[in-house]
């Protein structure tokens, strides 16, 4: 069927309170939604993450770059549309916001197709409904909210009230002494039920610098084992996470920055265990599947990074899938299920998320509350 329209917005979501990471405060989120339509009436949705000030131009990137590579054409061509519209962008820029915008719209191509076959996307893609593994996410550092070890302690049993066991926590945005007291209060929150895992988005400048680091939190985490050490470096130190990987005792996490299978190319022959390819970032559903399948011919897993409205999907899909991120929209800071009805968002329990069995991503849009959010409005 041919694709008749192509509609972008850009929302811009206040998180809840003031809140930084390792290397920026974050005050807002902006996402970029794309709807495609076909000549039948059939729609499907898409949407990225856009960073904290560029939805606008990952709108602009959409409807004047991308747009004329879609319209009028098979919805069901989606690989050669896909390497169309990378084609397209050869002078814009095949990184950043363009490729964020190139993934919203297949995205949206893929929830379309799922919807006209009146299958949820897992099931389109040949996976199972069954609930998966996923974690709590979050432990950033919030200023008003108390010491920095009783704020984690506080989030850690905000966690398990809400039945997970396994939790993610930020380091780096402190020195390592006082991130190594978050981790051994947070350890100690935890118990012996379940796993935690340390997100240092990018903070630490060499080699050096990231294993001194991972050494202290290991010996605060006492004969706990930590899950994995993410993002100790740049994204564009390859040869730094492929060294931490082979010396440390904590499994290295990366890959949430990276985009389309070239840039995982290394990152998979280094041998990095657990990749965060984020189907938002790396180039949509099309080529989040080349990159876990590539992954999953050398044993590595996939823990994909944020969305996981649509990584739920994605995850029933593959045989190398590790856990899925959840952020639960109570802590205000992920906060994308703000734009979606309320019977839409994804349902949790004992440590697991549920797969929607609705058709498609199985997500529908709260127009009061795009409106509200419209950054062009």
């Amino acid at each position: 069927m041919t694709i008749t329209r192509l509609r972008t917005r850009a929302v811009a979501v206040p998180v809840g309170k003031p809140t930084r990471m390792s290397n920026r405060d974050l005050n807002v989120r902006h996402y970029l939604l794309v709807e495609v339509g076909a000549a039948d009436g059939h729609t499907g949705v898409g949407y990225t993450y856009a960073g904290t000030g560029a939805g606008p131009l990952a709108k602009l990137a959409a409807d004047e770059l991308l747009a004329p590579v879609y319209l009028g054409a098979d919805e069901n061509d989606v690989t050669g549309l896909w390497e169309r519209a990378f084609q397209e962008s050869l002078l814009e820029g095949r990184r950043g916001t363009v490729l964020r915008a190139l993934s919203a719209i297949d995205i949206a191509l893929w929830d379309l197709r799922a919807k006209r076959a009146g299958l949820p996307l897992v099931s389109f893609l040949g996976g199972a409904t069954d609930p998966l593994p996923s974690y709590a996410s979050g432990g950033y550092y919030r200023p008003d909210e108390g010491s920095w070890t009783d704020a984690v302690i506080r989030e850690i049993e905000f966690n398990a009230s809400q039945g997970f066991s396994d939790h993610k926590i930020k380091v780096g945005g402190l020195s390592v002494a006082a991130d190594a007291r978050r981790v051994a209060a947070a350890v100690e929150a935890i118990g012996d039920t379940g796993r935690l895992s340390l997100d240092a988005n990018n903070a630490y400048r060499s080699v050096h610098e990231a294993r001194t680091a991972i050494e202290a939190f290991e010996r605060a985490a006492g004969d706990r084992p930590l899950w994995w050490f993410e993002e100790p470096l740049s994204p564009e130190a390859v040869a730094g996470h492929a060294e931490l990987s082979r010396t440390l005792r904590t499994p290295v996490a990366t890959g949430e920055i990276h985009q389309t299978r070239w840039e995982f190319r290394p990152l998979i022959e280094a041998g990095i265990p657990v990749l965060q390819c984020d189907a938002g970032v790396a180039g949509g559903v099309t080529e989040w599947l080349r990159i876990a399948a590539t992954a999953a011919t050398f044993g590595l897993q996939m823990a994909p990074h944020w969305h996981h409205n649509l990584h739920v999907h994605l995850c029933g899909a593959i045989p190398n899938a590790l856990v899925v991120e959840y952020f639960a929209l109570e802590k205000g800071i992920y906060n994308f299920e703000l734009l979606l009805t309320p019977e839409t968002r994804l349902h949790y329990a004992d440590n697991h998320v549920h797969i929607p069995d609705r058709p498609g991503l199985g997500i529908e849009f709260d127009t009061d509350m795009l409106d509200k959010f419209d950054v062009l409005s």
